[in-house]
């Protein structure tokens, strides 16, 4: 992909312990590949002053905060008014990532819902995106959203979409977004570049998910914001457009929806350039 498209890492996780040793240079490489801005991702609230740091640090760098459904049996529920006041920072673009996992954490179904009902009315209360999580969920997911949203309406985003086309047409029904991570580039993802190619490309966002699913051909590294040039490489096929093209769409719907992130500047400049 060209050095002169600009793109954005819609979600990433540069507090993980993966970057500890090299963050600058991360977000130097991504910035030196076209990859303008980073929404980096707090999964645990106990965490989120050192999530805020790194967005304070990084002028490409964004952050949004949530508990993890995965986390949420281990964690303290959060509050909506803890959320809320989150939003008070300059640099805090959305609510998430949130959501429901049965793969792993089936047994904590029960907080899982009670935390994503918490999350939703914290976006509805901010305007900010919600950030969905949903693995092995789909019905409950459909269902959860689909309900919540006639009862008060809040922006999503599926961060990290693989899951089955139901779940897809229902999230786009609502008015919600898709987003691409390096499992879309996968050789053996056919069916998730299907259901993507039939979604709008006006509703389709890209991710790396960092430091995880590095797409071709970074598959089985680390994953980093860098390589989201990639996975926007393979978007681009799949809906039939030059990269340049997809690039720009992508870019407009980050900003229709992260509408937050898209009113603050970012310098070209950052922590660790000569």
């Amino acid at each position: 992909m060209p050095d002169a498209i600009r793109i954005t890492d819609s979600h990433c996780h540069l507090d993980f312990p993966d970057f500890a040793d090299d963050l600058a240079q991360v977000v130097a490489r991504a910035t030196a590949a076209g990859v303008h801005r980073m929404v980096t991702i707090c999964t645990r609230l106990k965490d989120v002053a050192g999530v805020r740091r790194i967005a304070d640090t990084f002028a490409p760098v964004f952050f949004a905060a949530a508990t993890h459904p995965m986390n949420a049996a281990e964690e303290p529920l959060a509050t909506v008014e803890e959320l809320v006041a989150l939003a008070a920072h300059p640099k805090f673009v959305a609510i998430g990532e949130t959501g429901l996992d049965y793969h792993y954490t089936a047994e904590s179904k029960a907080v899982q819902h009670e935390s994503l009902l918490i999350h939703i009315e914290a976006a509805r209360r901010t305007g900010l995106p919600l950030v969905i999580h949903a693995r092995d969920a789909d019905d409950d997911m459909a269902r959860i959203l689909t309900e919540e949203h006639r009862a008060g309406a809040f922006s999503c985003v599926m961060h990290c979409f693989s899951s089955g086309p139901d779940l897809a047409e229902a999230a786009l029904e609502l008015g919600f977004y898709l987003s691409m991570s390096g499992i879309a580039a996968f050789p053996r993802s056919a069916a998730l570049r299907d259901i993507f190619s039939r979604a709008p490309v006006e509703r389709i966002l890209v991710e790396t998910d960092s430091p995880y699913l590095a797409p071709p051909p970074h598959r089985g590294r680390r994953n980093e914001p860098a390589h989201v040039v990639h996975t926007a490489a393979v978007g681009a096929e799949v809906f039939g457009m030059e990269p340049a093209a997809f690039a720009a769409r992508t870019e407009a719907n980050f900003d229709r929806l992260f509408a937050k992130a898209a009113t603050t500047a970012t310098a070209a400049k950052v922590p660790g350039d000569g």
